[in-house]
């Protein structure tokens, strides 16, 4: 019971943006272990493109370092303790979502754990998306998971699982 108590202790938020749904998969898994609230970062303009495509118009806009205007955030992530941020991986980094995430909100004081779904490796991902939001925060864990229409989905879904109850004692071990 103290221990449940404890975990409650924080408030935590898991941020995300998906394309095809494979982040978001991952991103449910893991705010349903950590007990968190979910915001889905949604382009005003959402791409269309499919199947080859895709790959051309995505990694365009992540090498033009674009910032798509998003639709108004349904939750502030300033009001929580604990954000846990996800994203596909687009051309080796983070999609343009989060880049216009990182530029608009300025998050400080949070302690912070990133992921990524991709289907070659995440690369660099992870370590791009730190240095976004180390300054004034505390990351607290990275983790990449296979993108589920192309891995073993009952394996990625357990690995989310299992890096959620990461964060949980990681969290624990911060509490005063």
């Amino acid at each position: 019971m103290v221990e449940k108590e404890r975990e409650n202790t924080f408030s935590i938020l898991v941020i995300y943006y998906s394309y095809e749904g494979n982040t978001e998969q991952i991103a449910k898994v893991i705010a349903n272990k950590l007990n968190a609230d979910v915001l889905f970062l949604k382009p005003v303009k959402e791409m269309t493109s499919k199947g080859f495509t895709k790959f051309l118009w995505g990694g365009r806009q992540v090498v033009l370092k674009k910032k798509p205007e998003l639709k108004p955030l349904k939750k502030n992530p300033l009001d929580y303790d604990v954000l846990v941020i996800g994203t596909p991986v687009w051309a080796y980094t983070f999609t343009p979502p989060l880049r216009t995430f990182f530029g608009e909100i300025p998050l400080k004081g949070k302690k912070i754990a990133l992921f990524c779904t991709h289907e070659g490796g995440p690369r660099k991902t992870l370590n791009k998306m730190a240095d976004q939001v180390s300054k004034g925060n505390i990351i607290i864990g990275k983790k990449d998971f296979w993108n589920l229409t192309r891995g073993d989905k009952k394996k990625e879904i357990l690995k989310a699982k299992e890096w959620a109850k990461h964060i949980k004692n990681k969290l624990l071990i911060l509490l005063p």
